[in-house]
C-alpha cells in the first residue's frame, strides 16, 4: 500500500522517534488522502499520527531482532534528504524573520 514507507525494524542504530513519526505521518497521509492540513483536519490527523507512531514504536520494541538489516536506508538517514530538510528549515526561518521585520516578500 505505502511504497514510500521504509522498513524500520533492524536498523543500526535503531529507528529514532523522528523516523517512526515520519513513517506514521506518511501512512496517515496515504490512508486519509490528506496532504495539507486545515483547521478541519488537523486535530484528527495529528491524533492519528500519534496513535500510529505509538503502535509502531510498540511493535518494533516487541518483535525479535532481525537477522538481516533492511535493504533500503530510511529517507531521514540519506544525506540528500538531510540537506533538503536543512535548506527548507533555513528558508522557513528566513521567511519568518521577514515577517518579524515587516519586510515585503512574496508567498
Amino acid at each position: 500500500m505505502c511504497r514510500n514507507i521504509t522498513t524500520l525494524r533492524g536498523l543500526e542504530p535503531p529507528a529514532t522517534d523522528q523516523e517512526v513519526e515520519a513513517a506514521a505521518r506518511q501512512y496517515v497521509r496515504k490512508v486519509t488522502g490528506v496532504q495539507k492540513l486545515s483547521d478541519a483536519t488537523r486535530d484528527a490527523f495529528e491524533a492519528a499520527v500519534a496513535a500510529v507512531a505509538a503502535a509502531t514504536a510498540s511493535v518494533l520494541d516487541d518483535l525479535p531482532d532481525r537477522r538481516n538489516p533492511p535493504t533500503t536506508m530510511p529517507p531521514l538517514r540519506r544525506p540528500e534528504v538531510q540537506e533538503r530538510i536543512a535548506r527548507r528549515m533555513a528558508e522557513r526561518e528566513e521567511h519568518e524573520r521577514m515577517h518579524e521585520l515587516g519586510i515585503a516578500h512574496t508567498h
